[in-house]
């Protein structure tokens, strides 16, 4: 293969560009087609998007090429990339395809592929999706007559959706009496996250409600949580939800309005299932990017966590692997598999605020378990030279966790998007951290 289309999670561009643009987008519907064939009958394909304006561009594409292949399709519109994954296996769909870029600005969008198991596909398949596009091995596959496939819209989708986290919230109870601001990023969830709170009893403070195509995470959601923050504190409110732009990470705020990010809701939700005998091995799954303050806070209930590479479907791979239930990473990322097969925002604040209402406690009291440890961060450039090897790294790490005795944590590891090595020191001394970060960068540059 000359080039790899596929990234971390799926493929991302800038829209109406390469990759991004209507034409690979409708070979990737072909390739996508050709490969979820089956023998005996003609398969399905749902395909679900956020609020961008692209996304009606790549969903006619998409839908062109999969028909083409004599694939029937459904279409569910805007909807939560956790959402698409779960409609497509009530559907018993072969495959499942998400248009979003999820955090990233609206001028940007991607593709997300989810297998009939409603987990998203291996590296195996995105590498044959990439070799039938690049050799044109399917150009010559084309279906006549009654074998085209068809296309029709799933009008009850989100009504569907909101049902489904209801069902995940515990049976007899409501969240009556509790003000919630849900900033919604004017994304894919403007209609089910303030609903659900609703419905299940709350006062909502909706924000980010109103997509317009173009104003997706624009100052607004998880990655921009401040006017949800002060929102809490202006309104007096008992809790603050931020999702992303395709709602498969959030990062709340208590009545302070002091920010929980995903490190902070792992350790909230990890210590109650410990303590309430509910995680399964005692353990949870999270990136070499999480912080260490997470294992210092469900160490003392016996809490042990599996470490994986950075990227949310590597936790779930880790977690279907060790037996595990619960995995996410400190940007928003929490998967919970007793409910949904990927990062699900909704369900992962539904479980946050039933643990506030079991046990009658603000989330300033629940999120006082987990402690940050203070991080530095260095980048060093590699632009002039070749990437050092991963065996010189892991050894740079290993000496200086010998070093730090169990009182930090290193990480160093090449960015995937960037000619560069990212250097990560955590310590219970920032100023230990930040001189650290500063020797190891030294070390690695000298490679």
């Amino acid at each position: 293969m000359s080039e790899r289309l596929f990234g971390t999670d799926g493929i991302r561009g800038i829209a109406n560009r390469y990759p991004m643009s209507a034409e690979l987008a409708l070979k990737v519907g072909r390739a996508v087609g050709h490969l979820f064939q089956q023998e005996d009958r003609q398969h399905t394909i749902l395909i679900g998007k956020d609020t961008r304006r692209s996304g009606y561009m790549l969903e006619n594409a998409l839908t062109a090429g999969l028909c083409s292949m004599g694939v029937h399709v459904l279409l569910v519109g805007p909807l939560p990339t956790p959402g698409v994954s779960y409609i497509m296996r009530s559907l018993r769909c072969d495959a499942g395809i998400m248009i979003s870029a999820s955090h990233n600005a609206f001028q940007y969008n991607g593709i997300k592929l989810f297998g009939p198991d409603g987990y998203k596909v291996p590296d195996s398949m995105e590498d044959d999706i990439t070799r039938l596009i690049q050799n044109g091995e399917v150009e010559d596959i084309r279906p006549v007559a009654e074998r085209i496939g068809t296309a029709r819209r799933i009008d009850d989708a989100v009504g569907r959706y909101i049902e489904f986290a209801k069902s995940c919230f515990p049976k007899g109870m409501r969240l009556d009496g509790l003000k919630i601001v849900c900033d919604c990023a004017h994304g894919a969830s403007y209609k089910v996250g303030p609903s659900t709170f609703s419905e299940l009893g709350a006062e909502v403070i909706a924000l980010g409600d109103r997509p317009n195509g173009t104003n997706i995470n624009d100052g607004c959601g998880s990655t921009h949580p401040e006017d949800m923050r002060a929102t809490v504190i202006r309104e007096r409110a008992d809790v603050g939800i931020a999702f992303d732009g395709d709602a498969d990470r959030l990062v709340m705020a208590d009545e302070e309005g002091r920010l929980v990010d995903g490190n902070g809701l792992l350790a909230i939700l990890a210590c109650d299932m410990l303590e309430t005998k509910r995680l399964p091995k005692n353990g949870l799954a999270t990136t070499i990017m999480a912080n260490g303050g997470l294992l210092r806070a469900i160490e003392p209930l016996g809490g042990k966590v599996v470490w994986t590479k950075v990227g949310d479907r590597y936790v779930v791979e880790a977690m279907r692997e060790h037996e595990l239930a619960l995995g996410g990473e400190s940007s928003g990322h929490v998967v919970m598999l007793e409910y949904n097969t990927t990062g699900d925002a909704l369900i992962a604040a539904l479980q946050v605020l039933a643990t506030m209402v079991r046990r009658e406690a603000p989330l300033s009291v629940l999120a006082s378990v987990y402690q940050q440890m203070p991080e530095v961060h260095a980048h060093v450039p590699h632009d002039n030279g070749a990437e050092p090897s991963e065996e010189k790294l892991a050894e740079i790490v290993r000496e200086a966790e010998e070093k730090l005795k169990g009182r930090g944590r290193v990480v160093i590891r090449p960015s995937g998007t960037e000619p560069i090595i990212r250097v990560m020191v955590q310590h219970e001394v920032r100023r230990e951290a930040e001189s650290l970060a500063q020797e190891l960068a030294k070390q690695v540059a000298a490679l």
